[in-house]
């Protein structure tokens, strides 16, 4: 039998590890009587930890939320993934940088030595890819309110801030009502936090940046959420940034086939369909905005192709072939010399 401190140690990675655990069901994991289990769940308790009984034909524990953090146990890979989380917390734009670092700190100083060697070896530098623009950090505080109202489902109202400084046209910005949705769901995309919700003024759907974003108080009434396009939020927030006019596609989509092997082309897309038809041909489904758009994307694959449609995607590569010429032209003709 284990020693009382190493058994109370398991028995609370055990609570940890699933939200119910019948008492019999833990007395069998830890190999002691129920009334020992019973024991050691109070001495849990006068440490701190909120172990709540529950009720039902075999009885149970359940390791609930209480008014602090108490101590807690990870496994090894728990521990390498939260070390990890946290050391790329920095492209999350959540303005948490600095309490992740500190919580970084803490955990590698009570980490084993085996875990923190292996910790050590494993530093992560996030890099986030290039934009034109530079990303804005948003309010932690921001995102809680709007994770709060999205998780009780209550009305939110909110000032909604210009694209940018000059504003856009609609007047003073203080003499803008504020928006009032339905909030659904909160959403990271390309290094930018968004707020998915129902605008009750518009009557649709919309995705709002939440660094724009400054939640008055108090919230609305509560809602029933509504169904969202596509079946889910990842469908729904593809779509739009697509700039899909609600079917759940590209606005323009075309189909080609190549002269080049399916795992070439895979390597080089990440949004087409692609169909291996021999050794050195394959099909391939793309979209884009517009098809000139498309036609220059499959461009850079470098190949021969035939177009299979539709029509509009033969005119715009007969479009950019005559702008290309004559492009070719003008720039042999404008008398530089070497």
């Amino acid at each position: 039998m284990q020693k009382t401190s190493a058994r109370l140690l398991s028995l609370l990675s055990l609570l940890q590890a699933r939200r119910d655990w019948p008492g019999a069901l833990l007395a069998d994991r830890l190999d002691v009587s129920p009334r020992t289990v019973r024991r050691d769940v109070d001495r849990l308790r006068e440490l701190g930890y909120p172990i709540v009984a529950t009720k039902g034909p075999d009885g149970g524990y359940r390791l609930d939320a209480g008014t602090q953090l108490p101590p807690l146990l990870f496994d090894d890979d728990q521990a390498v993934a939260l070390a990890v989380a946290l050391q790329i917390a920095t492209t999350t734009g959540a303005g948490i940088e600095e309490a992740a670092a500190r919580a970084l700190n803490t955990v590698r100083q009570v980490m084993p030595a085996r875990l923190r060697r292996r910790i050590e070896t494993l530093r992560v530098t996030a890099v986030e890819r290039p934009v034109t623009r530079p990303n804005q950090q948003v309010d932690s505080g921001v995102l809680m309110t709007l994770g709060d109202a999205v998780h009780a489902r209550e009305v939110l109202r909110f000032d909604y801030a210009p694209a940018s400084p000059a504003g856009t046209g609609d007047g003073d910005p203080s003499e803008v009502p504020p928006r009032r949705v339905q909030p659904h769901h909160l959403v990271t995309w390309s290094g930018r936090w968004y707020l998915v919700a129902w605008d009750l003024d518009r009557d649709d759907w919309r995705t709002f940046r939440v660094d724009r974003i400054t939640p008055r108080t108090p919230t609305g009434p509560r809602f029933t959420p509504r169904e969202l396009p596509g079946g889910t939020v990842a469908a729904f927030v593809t779509s739009r940034f697509q700039g899909s006019d609600g079917s759940g596609g590209w606005p323009c989509r075309g189909e080609v086939i190549l002269d080049l092997p399916a795992a070439v082309v895979l390597r080089h897309t990440r949004e087409g369909i692609v169909e291996e038809l021999g050794p050195d041909r394959c099909r391939l489904v793309l979209g884009s905005w517009s098809w000139p758009g498309l036609a220059a994307a499959l461009g850079r694959f470098d190949a021969d192709m035939k177009v299979v449609g539709p029509t509009e995607l033969k005119d715009a590569f007969a479009h950019l072939a005559r702008r290309y010429a004559n492009a070719a032209i003008d720039g042999s003709t404008d008398g530089s010399t070497d």
